[in-house]
């Protein structure tokens, strides 16, 4: 079954995609929920023409992503975190916290952009994570995590 995604789907696709998903997932979950629409070949013009209608805008879009990128690559984040004796945190370190330390540094960018890899950090050291700030701009920030003095 063909798809005109309506907003962002995590795992599927971005708004304004055609995707291909099985009939029971389109017709059960994405379009009584809002989330998609049926790709007719009507439905499909008309995205065709939004698009280039888009695709102006969308560039400046990209371009500004692409600044906030180069700055984000030239920070260095240092997380503190309460270690017990060794490497090994108390709790954990997640993107919760990255966002703290990227506010500190003055940007601003959402939690859910954000996602360490590996999930949570449970001992100190340098760890990357990969921050979307559009859909075609993603960063690969390191960071590193130290003992609390």
């Amino acid at each position: 079954m063909e798809l005109i995604l309506r907003q962002d789907v995590e795992n599927l696709g971005f708004k304004d995609d055609v995707v291909t998903v099985k009939n029971g997932y389109g017709r059960n979950y994405l379009i009584p929920q809002g989330f998609a629409a049926m790709a007719t070949s009507s439905a499909k013009k008309v995205l065709a023409e939004n698009l280039k209608q888009k695709a102006y805008k969308e560039q400046k879009l990209v371009d500004e992503a692409s600044k906030i990128a180069k700055a984000l690559l030239d920070l260095e984040i240092k997380i503190t975190a309460k270690t017990g004796g060794g490497t090994k945190l108390f709790g954990s370190v997640s993107n919760i916290n990255l966002v703290e330390a990227l506010e500190k540094a003055g940007h601003t960018i959402e939690r859910k952009f954000i996602k360490v890899i590996g999930g949570s950090v449970k001992r100190t050291g340098k760890y990357e994570a990969k921050i979307r700030l559009h859909r075609d701009v993603i960063v690969d920030f390191p960071f590193e995590v130290i003992a609390e003095a």
